[in-house]
């Protein structure tokens, strides 16, 4: 399929920033790094159940395996995916038991520069993020909190806001 075979309803476009080719929904102005397949459709305003985009909060803890074993807390990260995976597990049972906020910890614990923001990430559409946390972040329910997540970035915990 060649660029002028883009399902129909989708334009390509070139990000002003990285140069890079993303596809727009000409209906809801959403955009996507990911080559679309399928025609693009109005926004879910008809009674549709589709959901085009979340806003979630997530807390990272990375290992010394995460593509980029570093962050503004720590250097260099030499714990392993188990041990990211406990003390995420851990971080699960707090907000569970009520012992802490998600914002609390995801602004003191998490290894994501979302940290200073408590961990919020904003509005994000599919294809935006690494396919794990994305199929985690749209199965939620608005208030709901994730198992842990595995991604190429660590063990995240993510809890949608909207």
């Amino acid at each position: 399929m060649s660029d002028e075979e883009l399902p129909k309803g989708w334009e390509k476009r070139m990000s002003r920033s990285t140069g890079q080719s993303y596809y727009l929904n000409i209906y809801t102005k959403e955009s996507q790094w990911e080559r679309p397949t399928k025609p693009a459709e109005p926004g879910a305003g008809g009674g549709g159940c589709t959901v085009d985009q979340v806003r979630c909060s997530h807390l990272l803890v990375k290992h010394r395996d995460s593509r980029r074993p570093s962050s503004w807390r720590e250097e260099n990260i030499i714990r392993t995916k188990e041990e990211a995976l406990e003390i995420i597990e851990g971080f699960r049972e707090q907000l569970i038991s009520g012992k802490s906020t998600f914002e609390d910890l995801a602004s003191k614990f998490s290894d994501c520069s979302s940290a200073k923001r408590g961990g919020d990430l904003g509005l994000f559409g599919r294809g935006a993020m690494q396919k794990p946390f994305e199929d985690a972040s749209f199965a939620l329910k608005v208030g709901e909190l994730s198992k842990p997540v595995m991604t190429d970035s660590g063990v995240h915990l993510i809890i949608r806001t909207a």
